[in-house]
C-alpha cells in the first residue's frame, strides 16, 4: 500500500473528525500482521476479475462455520492482528456476518469491510457502523454502469453500489472506493474519481490487477502496460497534490514500485515531502505478503496474501492449527519464501537504484510470470 496522501502532506482529520490511528502506525505497534479474512466463496455478483473465483451458488461445502469462525477471531485477537479486513465473495451474504463482526469488536479488534456495497441499504449502513466496522472500501469498476456492470455480471450494480456509498456517508461510516486499473476502464479514473468527490467518500484506492482466479483467466486481456500505469499514476500525484488531505485520501495498493514513482516524483518537483517519505518507505519498502499481511481463506487455510491463494503457498490451517503459531514460524517454507527481501533481477529494472522501496514488486505477479517470486513485477516500469 503506498499511501500518496499520507506520504505527501502527512496525516490530517477526516471530515471535520479526528483520523482514526493509520494502518501503519497501528501496524507498527502490533505483532501481528493486517489479516484479509475471505469469510465466504459466496456472493452475489460473478465479477470478471475475481481473485477468488466467488459468486452465486460458490459458497465452500467446508467453510469455517460460526463456532469455528469466533474461535478464528479469538485467535487473532491474542495474535495482536491490528486490523481485520472482512471480505469475500462477499461477506454480508454469510447468515453470521452480524454475529461474527459484533464478536470482533468484543475482543478488541478494529475491522475493515470490503465489499461489492450492493446490499448496504440505508439499514446495513447504520447497522455496519453500530456494530463496529470502522470503514467500507466499495469496488467500482469505471465511472458508468455501461463499464462497471459488465465486469460485475449484473445489471443495475453500478447504481447500487454508489447508493451504498451515500448510504454509508450518511450514516456515518466512513468509506471509499476500490478500482481495479484494467485496460477497458483506465481511461475513466478521472471521471471516476470526480464521482468520488461529489458522492463525498473519504478515500481513493487503486488496486492493480493481480493474475489471481478468474483474473489469471483474462489478466492477458486486462493487464495494462508501463504507459497506462505511467497516466494512472500522473494522474493519482495531482489529485494528491491538489487535494485536502481532510477531504479524500488517496493510495495504490499492490504495486510496491509506485513507492519509487512517487520519490522520483517529489524529488523532481522539489517537494518537501521527500525526505519524510523516503524514509517511511525505506522502512517499509517491498511486498507486504507474509511480512506485514496475511490471508486466510474461508476454509480457513492461511496464505503469505489474498492473492497468493495456491497449493505452494499454503502455510497451513487455522482447525489444525492456531494462526499464531503458523503466522510465527519460522520454517515455514511458504512464508519464508516470501519473508525473503526481494531483489531485482539483473536488467533494466536493476538499474533505477530503488530497490530498497520496491523489493523487486508484486511476488504474486512475478510468480506468474517467471514461476520466480523475486523474478520482477511485469508491472515495473522498469522491467515490464
Amino acid at each position: 500500500m503506498i499511501r500518496f496522501t499520507y506520504l505527501i502532506h502527512g496525516e490530517a482529520p477526516v471530515s471535520g473528525r479526528a483520523a482514526p490511528q493509520s494502518a501503519l502506525a497501528l501496524a507498527e505497534s502490533r505483532p501481528g500482521p493486517v489479516v484479509f479474512w475471505n469469510m465466504t466463496n459466496g456472493c452475489n455478483l460473478a465479477c470478471t476479475h475475481c481473485y477468488l473465483r466467488s459468486g452465486p451458488g460458490r459458497k465452500r461445502e467446508d467453510e469455517l462455520t460460526t463456532d469455528e469462525a469466533t474461535a478464528l477471531i479469538d485467535d487473532l485477537a491474542r495474535a495482536g492482528v491490528p486490523l481485520l479486513l472482512l471480505s469475500g465473495g462477499e461477506p454480508l451474504v454469510r447468515e453470521d456476518f452480524w454475529t461474527l463482526a459484533a464478536h470482533a469488536r468484543e475482543r478488541g479488534l478494529r475491522t475493515a469491510l470490503s465489499t461489492n456495497g450492493t446490499l448496504i441499504t440505508p439499514e446495513v449502513a447504520r447497522r455496519l457502523r453500530d456494530v463496529g466496522i470502522g470503514y467500507a472500501g466499495i469496488s467500482l469498476d469505471g465511472a458508468t454502469a455501461a463499464t462497471h456492470d459488465p465486469f460485475r455480471g449484473v445489471p443495475g450494480s453500478f447504481d447500487r453500489s454508489v447508493q451504498a456509498l451515500e448510504n454509508c456517508i450518511a450514516a456515518g461510516l466512513r468509506c471509499g472506493v476500490r478500482f481495479t486499473v484494467t485496460k477497458r476502464n483506465h481511461g475513466e479514473l478521472g471521471r471516476l474519481i470526480a464521482l468520488a468527490r461529489e458522492v463525498g467518500v473519504h478515500r481513493f484506492c487503486v488496486y492493480w490487477l493481480v493474475p489471481s482466479g478468474r483474473a489469471s483467466d483474462v489478466h492477458a486481456d486486462l493487464q495494462v502496460g508501463p504507459a497506462e500505469v505511467q497516466a494512472v499514476l500522473d494522474r493519482i500525484y495531482r489529485e494528491t497534490i491538489r487535494t485536502d488531505p481532510a477531504v479524500m485520501e488517496f493510495l495504490t495498493v499492490d504495486a510496491p514500485q509506485d513507492g519509487a514513482y512517487l520519490l522520483a516524483r517529489l524529488e523532481a518537483d522539489g517537494n518537501p515531502a521527500y525526505d519524510r517519505a523516503y524514509r517511511i518507505l525505506a522502512r517499509t519498502g517491498g511486498c507486504s505478503a507474509g511480512r506485514r499481511v496475511a490471508n486466510i481463506d474461508p476454509s480457513g487455510n492461511v496464505y503469505p496474501c489474498q492473492f497468493a491463494q495456491s497449493p505452494e503457498f499454503l502455510a497451513g490451517n487455522v482447525r489444525d492449527r492456531a494462526f499464531a503459531e503458523i503466522w510465527s514460524d519460522p520454517e515455514n517454507p511458504a512464508l519464508r519464501a516470501f519473508r525473503t527481501a526481494g531483489a531485482c533481477p539483473p536488467g533494466p529494472s536493476s538499474a533505477c537504484g530503488r530497490q530498497e522501496i520496491c523489493g523487486a514488486g508484486c511476488r504474486v505477479r512475478a510468480y506468474v510470470r517467471s514461476g520466480d517470486p523475486d523474478g520482477g513485477d511485469p508491472l515495473c516500469p522498469k522491467y515490464g
